[in-house]
């Protein structure tokens, strides 16, 4: 309520009466004396109320008195807290009217009151009470708002609030707050608004560092703002005004401290800030990067605020909010990510708004900011799972690939976080789990990486986060054997080789360890630095590994004790607990207290963590053999935990497997194998298979040591060597062998009633013992070698292999799956592999065995597969057929005295087969090629294949060869760095010896029948590029110069397969100068001296003649043009009409926007050259991978719509195609599986196609043989006419010969009229940098 002044200051007589008992109050008594009678006049004001006019009266000129100066300045504290009270009374009693009616008085008078109030600091103080009785009385009556009247209120107001909020704390009970709160609220709501000065005084407190140093102050502000929000927000929206918007940062003290507030307000009471948000939407927009950062903290705070519904009230700003997303700045974008995290976990609901945002910064340029995206989706998930979309998941597991270490790192542990919690510690449920399964299939994918530190980093988190090694064993197994069955075949085969990696390096330390017990020799600190090079290869950081493990090593030189911890640990027996004794000991030793920081140790470190035993020892593999025991039962948890028990036994036995390559020792006790002979009868011929495999690779002290185990096992191996699968067959007899000291009488057993028992007739019958036959001959030659021959002779050659006894399925497929495949034609497949391992087994061509098994072989290439060539095999089983024959020539090659006899044309027969029409046998063929070459197993000139892979149609298949061909040639180098021995056999090792094997290949490439023919140039010319193109990536020891002078060398001399035949040897030169063409344009260093004298094959190369200098250039200008430009003469006017003008001169070699879309066209006029456009970027490619693709059907295909839309996309049949187009119509190739499937098919032309000189076409023999004799009864007409050949599409047909057009990418042929040239659609240019 408002006090109003009274028209009458004091009474007429103007007398002061004190109450009953009171002597007068002068200056002239003590201060004790004052305070004693100021006491009574208190008690009498307490006792008056506003009723007592006669009072009022009365005591009007002592109120009056009370508020002299004498009062008013009094020294003693308790004289002026008497008066105040007084004072505060006389308010309360006088009211609505003051007595006092001068302004000044009146401020002096709130001013002495404001400053009494002081006193409320210390509630333990004798007077607090006093006091509390002073706040409450002005509190009640309002006295303070009679101050409205006054100019200079504000001051009043402004020491108040002040005063207040310095003396509130935590020892004042509720009532002083609400006091207080009663005060200030009715001055900030009853006054004409509030002044920024008195605003101040409140917001003051809710800066951090005054909120931090009185928490009681901030309270009293925050329910003060609460209470009056309606008044105040208007004051509160003008100072932001103010700052944010005019930029007056004078107006007030805080304006540096604006967002700190907007935050504050916003957690006490988001009203206040209603009109203060669009401002932010401003300033979010300004040009000043790090005010947009200031604004970014501001507002993630207030949208990741616990309760916060900012985003969903103010629609505008949260999405202009996520516009900062992609902001220009760094830190701003990095301080949005990190928001992220706290959005996601306190407003789920924002998760889809978020989404797309963090999918593009998870792609940001800056590796801190992918790097806290993930922190930011991983943080959110390990609070709940729920939290997080599986598309946010998603952008974790992308960037477990990213380019940066760190990155990746943070990605693979915070999956590896989340597997531990949901999948192994189940904290969420199945549905949690089921959400994050794919977890430990996608860090073990990442094992295939090349960096060491990757793979470092999955054997870490396998050990302590997929089956952490702290578990107990029987804990520790069962987590393994879940995981196992559970894991896809990549991540199986991961794990595999993660354990393989493991066991080859503890290999390397073993015998570093033997090397330290030899006596010191130079030879011996050779092969251990070269032990050292290689280990040091398995650790992080190679080049600072090499100089750890030196030190390493001297230190194992020098400390017998450290050698022995090394030595147990790297036992076979050591068991986990054992291995972590070692670890710490070895640690111990190497540690320095001196340096806290050590690299030398953690390098050491990696080494320990990655050889010890952490997972298997023998009681480890007790316990996994008890689970699938239990599995076997039927008592084990395997359908509670995800696994069909069938799957789980399967999946048991193959761990078992794997671990029996690598901790053979671990398997060997009673209990164990008795387990396995238990295996050994069970149905599933998987884990019978298994079973026997384990036998083998730890069974070697079971003969001597476990009688009863031999006895059992012997009668079971037998059957399965007789009756078993193929698979369990073969393990068998190598099990007997590995495991058993009279393997002779054993495998005899075995051998004799199987001889006796062949019978072609019953084909289902015999493969079984065509394998235990070629396996036990591989094993034991000297005794069964010659049994053999005779089984070879009279059985396997006669009667299987030369007869055809059943008719094959002719429903024109290429291929079929293995379950189709008919009995007869599986008996062959064996039959071949039995004599290469008969072969293999001898070793010799004492007998010429070998010559008479390689023109057999050679044969049923020729024939395709059909030896019989009696037409009655399907198309399918001459594929299995053809990829059985080149497999063997390939096998056989990989022993030096076969590889010898094999002459160049078998050689360039099966490498034909990298060609076949069909794609399976192109695919696996290349798969055995390439892994036999990478285990250095092969002759170097079976490298020379992967080059015939240019002409292959599907882009998959050209990928798969290049991959091939640079892991083959990176392993050649690494080699010959690592073996200093390798030197001595460069011819064999170097990769760029390839290049001499390469050419003669293509020079006897059955499509080169032409030498000047520009479509069979260009084609030769990829294949060289193709191969090239890797060799020449790194010019290593002036590499480019070499191969130059390899060719220069080739050129003079002849080809050793036909010496004295002028067009061979034409044939070679050209691609000798294709290739001398492909190294000038692509090297700039081809002219810089060579390194060596190169060294030419004496089996494809004559000795260079000194009488002989051939300088002769092969390659016609024209040609030369072709290759470049892949445009062999201007075009005419008409030829030119619609398509891109091309400059002059040399164009350059960069990949045309055509070579990467779905096109089968581009800008040139002329054809492109076979690879070029051999569906290599078809969209078709993708559909020639099923079966569908090799179907055979007659039906006719005019076109086919490629992917891109363009002027001219369809190629159309052309029926007058000249030869030039016969010639080059997908030579070689499997034919490019059109959109629908129909690969393969035939397709009946409607006239004869004449050659350029209007001649008939010259028929193209087969691929890899001479054109048949029309056999009686065939559909040929003609012995020139002919059906498609293995691994080349077939040509344009004449009117009597049905063959087969490429369906899907037909060529266009050169039109040797002007006016017919505008026909021809445009063809890219050739690209040599494909």
């Amino acid at each position: 309520m408002r006090m109003e002044f009274p028209q009458q200051q004091k009474p007429a007589d103007g007398k002061i009466i004190y109450p009953p008992g009171v002597k007068e109050i002068t200056d002239k008594i003590t201060n004790d004396e004052v305070v004693k009678r100021l006491k009574m006049v208190v008690k009498t004001f307490m006792d008056m109320d506003q009723d007592s006019e006669d009072e009022k009266q009365q005591y009007l000129p002592l109120a009056l008195h009370l508020a002299s100066e004498f009062f008013l300045r009094n020294p003693n504290k308790d004289v002026r807290l008497l008066v105040a009270c007084c004072l505060a009374d006389i308010f309360r009693i006088y009211a609505p009217e003051a007595p006092y009616t001068s302004h000044d008085k009146l401020k002096d008078i709130f001013l002495f009151i404001t400053r009494q109030l002081k006193g409320l600091e210390d509630t333990k103080s004798p007077q607090f009470n006093r006091y509390f009785y002073l706040l409450e009385n002005i509190a009640w009556v309002k006295s303070y708002n009679i101050c409205f009247e006054l100019e200079d209120c504000n001051e009043i107001f402004i020491q108040l609030f002040k005063t207040l909020f310095s003396v509130i704390n935590n020892s004042h009970n509720q009532k002083v707050h609400m006091h207080m709160l009663d005060l200030m609220s009715s001055i900030i709501m009853e006054g004409d608004g509030v002044t920024q000065e008195l605003l101040d005084s409140i917001l003051i407190n809710l800066i951090p560092a005054h909120k931090n140093l009185n928490k009681q102050a901030f309270d009293l502000s925050k329910v003060l703002l609460k209470r009056t929000v309606q008044t105040i927000e208007t004051c509160i929206a003008n100072f932001f005004n103010q700052v944010l918007v005019l930029g007056k940062s004078s107006v007030s003290d805080l304006s540096e401290h604006v967002f700190d507030l907007i935050q504050e307000l916003f957690a006490i009471d988001p009203p206040l800030l209603l009109s203060v948000m669009p401002q932010l939407e401003f300033k979010l927009k300004s040009n000043d990067g790090e005010e947009r950062l200031a604004v970014v903290r501001l507002l993630a705070k207030l949208f990741g605020a616990k309760d916060s519904e900012l985003a969903t009230q103010n629609r505008p700003l949260w999405q202009c909010f996520l516009g900062r997303f992609n902001d220009i700045h760094v830190p701003v974008r990095l301080e949005c990510v990190k928001f992220a995290s706290h959005c996601l976990m306190n407003h789920p609901d924002l998760a889809k708004d978020l989404t797309e945002f963090l999918k593009v910064r998870s792609h940001d340029p800056e590796e801190a900011i992918r790097h806290d995206v993930i922190v930011t989706i991983i943080t959110a998930g390990k609070k709940d799972l729920c939290l997080v979309n599986d598309q946010l998941l998603g952008f974790v597991r992308e960037r477990t690939l990213d380019k940066r270490w760190r990155v990746r790192k943070e990605a693979m542990m915070g999956l590896a976080q989340l597997y531990k919690k949901y999948c192994l510690h189940h904290e969420a449920g199945k549905d949690a789990a089921q959400k994050v399964s794919w977890i430990k299939d996608k860090l073990l994918h990442i094992y295939y990486q090349n960096s060491i530190d990757d793979k470092l980093l999955v054997e870490k988190i396998f050990a302590q986060y997929m089956v952490p090694h702290n578990l107990e064993t029987q804990e520790k197994m069962k987590c393994l054997y879940y995981l196992y069955s559970c894991l896809d075949p990549n991540a199986v085969k991961a794990l595999n080789e993660m354990w393989k990696c493991q066991n080859m390096l503890r290999s390397q330390v073993r015998e570093l360890l033997d090397l330290h017990k030899q006596p010191t020799s130079e030879a011996n600190s050779a092969a251990m630095f070269g032990k050292l090079m290689t280990i040091a290869k398995n650790l992080p950081d190679p080049g600072k590994a090499q100089d750890f493990m030196k030190k390493f090593n001297q230190v194992l030189g020098e400390d017998e004790k450290l050698r022995v911890q090394l030595e147990l640990l790297i036992s076979p027996t050591c068991s986990c607990k054992q291995a972590d004794v070692c670890v710490r000991e070895i640690t111990r030793k190497l540690a320095n207290p001196k340096q806290p920081t050590n690299p030398f140790l953690e390098m050491v470190k990696f080494l320990l963590e990655r050889i010890a035993p952490v997972h298997i020892d023998s009681e480890a593999i007790s316990a996994l053999v008890k689970l699938l025991n239990k599995s076997i039962e039927g008592t084990a948890e395997d359908e509670e935990e995800g696994v069909m028990p069938d799957a789980a036994i399967r999946s048991g036995l193959e761990l078992l497997k794997v671990l029996s390559f690598t901790h053979p020792t671990s398997f060997h006790s009673a209990e164990t194998y008795e387990s396995l002979l238990q295996c050994l009868k069970m149905e599933d011929e998987k884990v019978a298979e298994a079973a026997i495999q384990i036998f083998r690779n730890t069974g070697h002290k079971i003969e001597t040591e476990l009688p009863q185990i031999r006895s059992t096992l012997i009668p079971i191996l037998h059957q399965k060597a007789k009756r078993g699968t193929p698979h369990q067959a073969k393990q068998a007899v190598h099990c007997i062998h590995a495991i058993f000291h009279n393997k002779e009488v054993q495998l005899a057993q075995i051998f004799e009633p199987l001889s006796r028992s062949l019978n072609a007739d019953v084909p289902e019958q015999l493969i079984t013992p065509l394998v235990s036959l070629g396996h036990i001959s591989m094993l034991a030659p000297d005794q069964f070698a010659s049994p053999m021959k005779s089984i070879v002779a009279n059985f396997i050659v006669k009667d299987l292999l030369m007869n055809d006894r059943s008719v094959g399925n002719k429903n024109g497929k290429l291929w079929c799956p293995d379950e189709e495949v008919s009995p007869e034609v599986l008996a062959k497949v064996h039959a071949i592999k039995l004599l290469v391992r008969w072969l293999l087994g001898m070793r010799n061509n004492q007998s010429k065995s070998a010559n008479s098994t390689l023109r057999l072989l050679s044969a049923m290439l020729v024939s395709e597969g059909d030896l019989t060539e009696q037409k009655k095999i399907s198309k399918s089983d001459m594929s299995r057929l053809r990829l059985a024959a080149g497999g063997a020539i390939m096998k056989l090659s990989q022993e030096p005295c076969y590889h010898e006899i094999i002459t160049p044309e078998q050689f360039q027969l099966s490498a034909l087969v990298i060609n076949d029409e069909c794609y399976q046998v192109r695919q696996i063929f290349a798969q055995k090629v390439h892994v036999a070459l990478v285990k250095l197993q092969l002759p170097l000139e079976y490298m020379s294949i992967f080059s015939l892979c240019a002409k292959d149609p599907v882009k998959e298949r050209r990928a798969h060869a290049r991959q091939c061909l640079l892991k083959n040639i990176s392993v050649r180098r690494e080699y010959i760095k690592q073996n200093p021995m390798a030197h001595e056999k460069l011819l064999s090792l170097l990769p760029e010896y390839v290049v001499p094997y390469m050419i003669h290949l293509l020079a006897h490439d059955p499509d080169f029948t032409k030498p000047q023919d520009s479509e069979q140039l260009r084609d030769i010319k990829e294949c060289l590029w193709f191969m090239l193109e890797v060799l020449m990536t790194k010019n290593e020891n002036n590499s480019h110069a070499f191969l130059k002078k390899m060719v220069d060398n080739i050129k003079q001399t002849k080809d050793a397969q036909a010496p004295d035949d002028p067009k061979t040897n034409e044939k070679l030169y050209i691609v000798c100068d294709i290739a001398l063409f492909v190294i000038v344009n692509k090297s700039t260093t081809y002219h810089l001296e060579s390194p060596k004298d190169p060294v030419l094959p004496t089996k494809f190369f004559t000795p260079p003649d000194k009488d002989f200098i051939n300088d002769k250039e092969y390659l016609s200008l024209e040609a030369r043009t072709v290759l470049l430009t892949g445009k062999p003469k201007p075009a005419s006017v008409l030829g030119t009409v619609n398509k891109p003008l091309s400059v002059t001169g040399k164009r350059p070699y960069n990949r045309t926007a055509g070579s990467e879309t779905g096109s089968n066209v581009s800008g040139n006029s002329e054809p492109s050259s076979p690879s070029g456009n051999k569906g290599r970027e078809q969209g078709t490619d993708a559909s020639e991978t099923g079966a569908s693709e090799n179907e055979e059907n007659p039906v006719i295909l005019l076109s086919v719509t490629p992917v891109k839309t363009e002027p001219v996309k369809n190629k159309e049949v052309n029926s007058e195609q000249s030869a030039t187009g016969n010639d080059s119509a997908e030579r070689g190739k499997k034919r490019a599986a059109p959109a629908d499937g129909s690969e393969n098919m035939h397709q009946n032309p409607e006239e004869d196609q004449p050659d350029e000189m209007g001649g008939p076409v010259p028929p193209k023999p087969r691929r890899g043989r001479p054109p048949k004799s029309q056999t009686p009864g065939s559909t040929e007409k003609s012995s020139e006419a002919k059906t498609g050949g293995r691994g080349r599409k077939r040509a344009a047909p004449t009117l009597e010969s049905p063959g087969g057009l490429e369906a899907a990418n037909v060529k266009v042929p050169k039109q040797q009229k002007d006016t017919e040239a505008k026909k021809a659609p445009a063809q890219r240019q050739m690209d040599l940098q494909r």
